[in-house]
């Protein structure tokens, strides 16, 4: 449900124009200005040009170079031997003879066009704007310009003027299929998406065989979550070239979406027989294969991926992932084949390592620092994967089915969310083993009731109130009580074998949280999805989820949905306010007349954020149910500028101690209501009406929990695991899906109060659930999947 995402990174698109960024179709003698001069001045310009055009650089060069020791100055000549070198990837050399054409003649608009292609091809975005501009004075109406500036703008993440640039150029030169491409992908990042895909398709009618543009379009597609029309734009550029690398990179990181591992192993595996050292693809083939537990292709691909030489941040970024995912791997590696209680991810890995991991740092300082996991032939020895957790038995066969069937209910149904069977795959078990854990934990308080009441009835002088709130303080006892310090709270469910008969079934609502946070950990492990206090001392005094809405100029397909509301609530609480925290988190006075003025009229975050002309935010309020009075510390909506005419307009959650407190405290006397309610009169009801009060104090806890974020990443996706779970310990189960376009965790974020909240969820929840006690009869899923390695092999499973 939250943003996956990155688990793996999507990298920039690949195309003819990034491989060649001056574009040889025209013709430099077409563009150079024609002088008086000897003939034999301009033979020798014409046969350097057609050197330039028949791909023989070095012969142009030296052409070029005779001409200007006899004429140091000539435009013509620095103009065609800086195209000949950046032809040759010799960009800045190119750069230096296009200047000097420059300084020579200040009107020659081929020398500020080639200049602005070269530095664009060094991403020098700016200056290459300022270039293209400058040659657009001296030919207004040239498309190969426009097109070359659109291309600039789309690829700096300026997508308002590249969209401008790109319909220019289309309206002057109609048969342009490289402008309707890349004119499509921009338009669909602003949100057009109609026009966006009017654009693909003529750029296809227009070719076609234009296998870029299937890619694009595919891309389209994709971001769009609509994974079949993707498919089969990206099998048609295969049909047109088998050796099209990027579409079967995008194939790979599609059916990695999907939790098709195998599928994306196959498709990386394809395009890497015929470019070895695409980055991207191994990145790609190692995650899926780390996902699937196959350690030592995991351990190649992850090596090739951090020894490579890179040119680029994106891939910057990717080699310091990949150096984190291989330690994980060894990790993952090291408990295959012990008892899945013993994979704990957030009290075994280093909290400096995971800070690192998350903010995707250079690793110098964590070598510095953590000891490094055991190497592979150790780690493998202690956990290899076995053939037999393959194996499907009965038990198994019966738990996946159900697991199956019940995960899919976490599907959102909006733009942008992906199908991922692996992913509801690992929600349904996850749901059941919260399940069958809470049973356990209210039967056994149930059992603690009725012997205590029966005391009472005998002669016990305590009051009921206060016999019932000795019972319910049990639920924070354990490894993980929550009534110890933020600091000392243990985030694993491990240990309740280990305990005595009369503490065995004692769970805190951490203890039930993180049943589901551990399966999301091994069923995407490249995804950060760790407790925020569990990481560093640094980290955990204000690191938190980021959720952008619109970022830059791009409007984020999954998020922008809840754009209205959010400015909405921001807008309200502005002007209820009147003050804001600027990034030093300062307060600015927004009380003068005109500045609330202009806050009611704002319309855009251009508008909002120039009503305090620096960047800011405004915490939500989360009104505690539990405390009379009291307000927590909801989310904070944010509104920092970026670039010249982008904002990045999100929801963060920072974590602090204090707030940290709260919510603990918060979430704990929801935990405690919801036993309560279930463990008194309606305990094991069937019937559902009676069973109303329970789904109240589900929701309650479900509330708490999307506005506390205690998670770097998966706070959605857990959330709605356990809200499923509670109810089925309750023998209530979820039959209907989550309504279109409506995203759980927004409606809580941006609800003031749990009562706003449950209006916006009960009127399909309720409608959706039905008693159902069959789930009672499967088998339980601690000794079904004992190992770490018969889970992965679970989640891997699907023939």
């Amino acid at each position: 449900m939250t943003s996956s995402s990155n688990s793996t990174c999507k990298s920039p698109v690949k195309t003819v124009e990034r491989e060649k960024p001056l574009q040889r179709e025209n013709a430099v003698a077409s563009q150079l200005t024609q002088k008086t001069r000897s003939i034999s001045l301009d033979l020798r310009l014409s046969r350097g040009i057609a050197q330039v055009n028949d791909g023989n650089y070095d012969q142009a060069i030296a052409i070029f170079n005779q001409i200007l020791r006899d004429n140091p100055s000539s435009s013509e000549a620095l103009i065609g031997r800086g195209t000949a070198y950046a032809f040759q990837r010799k960009l800045d050399i190119a750069i230096a003879d296009f200047s000097k054409a420059i300084l020579s003649n200040p009107t020659t608009g081929e020398a500020w066009k080639r200049r602005g292609q070269a530095r664009a091809a060094l991403g020098e975005s700016l200056e290459a704007v300022k270039d293209l501009t400058k040659a657009l004075e001296f030919d207004p109406n040239s498309s190969d310009i426009l097109h070359e500036r659109g291309m600039v703008f789309f690829k700096s993440k300026d997508y308002i003027d590249a969209v401008a640039d790109l319909d220019t150029c289309v309206r002057l030169d109609k048969d342009n299929k490289s402008a309707y491409s890349y004119m499509g992908l921009a338009l669909v990042s602003v949100g057009e998406y109609k026009r966006a895909f009017e654009a693909h398709e003529k750029a296809l009618q227009l070719d076609p065989n234009f296998k870029e543009g299937w890619c694009h379009m595919a891309q389209s597609y994709q971001e769009l979550a609509e994974a079949e029309k993707a498919v089969e734009c990206l099998q048609r550029a295969l049909s047109i070239d088998r050796r099209f690398v990027n579409a079967y990179r995008l194939l790979g990181l599609l059916k990695h979406g999907l939790g098709d591992h195998k599928g994306a192993i196959r498709e990386l595996s394809a395009g890497l027989e015929f470019d070895k050292l695409n980055l991207e693809c191994l990145y790609l083939r190692a995650s899926s294969h780390h996902a699937i537990g196959e350690y030592a292709n995991a351990m190649k691909d992850y090596d090739a991926v951090v020894n490579m030489d890179i040119d680029s941040q994106e891939k910057f970024v990717l080699q310091c992932l990949a150096f984190y995912q291989r330690e994980l791997a060894l990790y993952a590696a090291s408990r295959a084949n012990v008892n899945y209680k013993w994979f704990n991810l957030d009290d075994d890995i280093h909290p400096m390592f995971k800070e690192a991991w998350c903010k995707r740092l250079h690793p110098k300082g964590v070598c510095e620092v953590v000891v490094r996991q055991p190497p592979l032939r150790e780690s493998l020895k202690k956990g290899r994967v076995k053939q037999q957790d393959f194996i499907m038995t009965k038990p198994k066969k019966l738990l996946l089915e159900t697991a199956d069937r019940i995960g899919k209910k976490i599907q959102y149904y909006c733009p942008g969310f992906l199908h991922n069977k692996r992913q509801h795959r690992m929600a349904g078990l996850a749901a059941i083993e919260v399940a069958q854990k809470v049973s356990s934990t209210w039967q056994a308080l149930r059992k603690t009731l009725i012997s205590r009441s029966k005391s009472e009835a005998k002669g016990g002088k305590r009051s009921k109130k206060k016999e019932r709130n000795n019972v319910i303080s049990e639920n924070r006892g354990g490894v993980c009580c929550s009534t110890s310090s933020s600091s000392d709270t243990s985030s694993s469910c491990n240990c309740h074998e280990e305990k005595s008969s009369s503490e065995r079934f004692t769970l805190s609502w951490e203890d039930v949280y993180a049943i589901a946070v551990k399966w999301r950990q091994v069923s995407e492990p490249c995804d950060p999805v760790v407790w925020v206090n569990k990481l560093s001392e640094e980290f955990n005094t204000g690191f938190g989820s980021h959720t952008p809405m619109i970022l830059g100029q791009a409007k984020i397909v999954r998020y922008h949905p809840n754009f209205d509301r959010a400015f909405a609530i921001t807008k309200n609480l502005m002007l209820e306010r009147k003050e804001v925290y600027n990034a030093a988190n300062n307060l600015v006075d927004l009380s003068n007349p005109a500045k609330l003025e202009a806050i009611e009229a704002a319309r855009s975050c251009c508008d909002l954020f120039g009503t305090v002309n620096e960047d800011f935010w405004i915490v939500t309020p989360c009104y505690s149910t539990a405390f009379e009075g009291k307000s927590l510390e909801g989310t904070r909506l944010t509104m920092q500028k970026k670039g010249e005419n982008g904002f990045d307009f999100s929801i963060r959650t920072p974590c602090t101690r204090p707030r940290w407190a709260e919510y603990e405290a918060e979430m704990a006397a929801a935990w405690e209501a919801l036993c309560e309610a279930y463990c008194g009169e309606v305990y094991g009801s069937t019937d559902i009406g009676r069973l109303e009060k329970v789904q109240e104090c589900i929701l309650r806890l479900s509330f708490y929990w999307y506005n506390f974020m205690p998670l770097v990443r998966g706070t959605a996706a857990v959330g709605f695991i356990v809200l499923l779970g509670l109810l089925l310990a309750a023998n209530i189960e979820c039959i209907g899906n989550i309504p279109e376009r409506l995203q759980v965790d927004w409606e809580a974020i941006l609800s003031p109060e749990l009562k706003t909240f449950m209006q916006a969820v009960q009127p399909w929840l309720s409608p959706s659930l039905k008693l159902d006690t069959s789930w009672q009869t499967l088998p339980n899923v601690s000794t079904t999947f004992v190992t770490t390695g018969s889970v992965i092999a679970a989640l891997s499973s699907y023939d």
